[in-house]
């Protein structure tokens, strides 16, 4: 991902958090040159179990993802082989109107973070089943309502040969956080006080975001 100077994060913990908080990632992989790339979204956590993220560093990091065993794409995974995840964050337009300016340029502010790491594909029933129930923890502390997922495991079971199940080691990452710091310090403040008022919850997120920078 091309970054320009200008766009690139304060420091790794925006990609951490960016990632929790945006977790269905956007899957990339080659597939045979007839087809063309496969491209899959996904949910995606950190690995409960492994050395999580908790410094802001991400390489080394392990993740945990999932998808059904019906898509092609699982079919193309190999273990050991790379896969990209991509994450995008609160995005939104910017219009000229907001800057108080004249010449001035429309443009779009817009957070993403690109993962690229090594593939390791889970076959064991129970592991499998593992990521599910990882998976359910971790969204439901996050963005549910404390869901007990007790009364269906045997449900699960059902349904998890249909499950296909991955270990993703990250190599490394990139994050691009464009929320018009290229602007003067007052149209920037004037594009951050827009937002942080609009109606649209994408504004005022991106809006949270500006507030947080340096």
């Amino acid at each position: 991902m091309f970054v320009p100077s200008f766009y690139r994060e304060p420091d790794n913990s925006w990609m951490v958090d960016l990632i929790r908080g945006n977790p269905l990632a956007l899957a990339v992989s080659n597939g045979r040159p007839e087809e063309g790339p496969y491209a899959t979204h996904l949910p995606v956590i950190f690995d409960p179990e492994a050395n999580g993220a908790g410094s802001g560093e991400l390489t080394g990091t392990t993740l945990l993802g999932h998808l059904n065993r019906a898509n092609p794409h699982w079919a193309a995974l190999e273990t050991g082989g790379v896969l990209l995840l991509t994450f995008t964050g609160p995005h939104t337009y910017v219009s000229p109107t907001v800057y108080e300016k004249t010449p001035a340029a429309p443009t779009w502010n817009f957070t993403s973070v690109h993962v690229r790491g090594v593939v390791e594909k889970i076959d064991s029933t129970e592991e499998t089943l593992d990521v599910v129930r990882s998976t359910v923890r971790a969204f439901e502390g996050e963005f549910g309502n404390g869901w007990d997922m007790t009364g269906s495991l045997d449900y699960f079971r059902k349904i998890v040969p249909a499950v296909g199940a991955f270990r993703f080691t990250v190599t490394g990452a990139e994050g691009m956080f464009k929320l018009s710091q290229e602007q003067p310090g007052e149209v920037r403040e004037r594009v951050r006080e827009s937002f942080g008022q609009s109606a649209c919850t994408y504004k005022r997120e991106t809006a949270g975001l500006m507030s947080r920078l340096p």
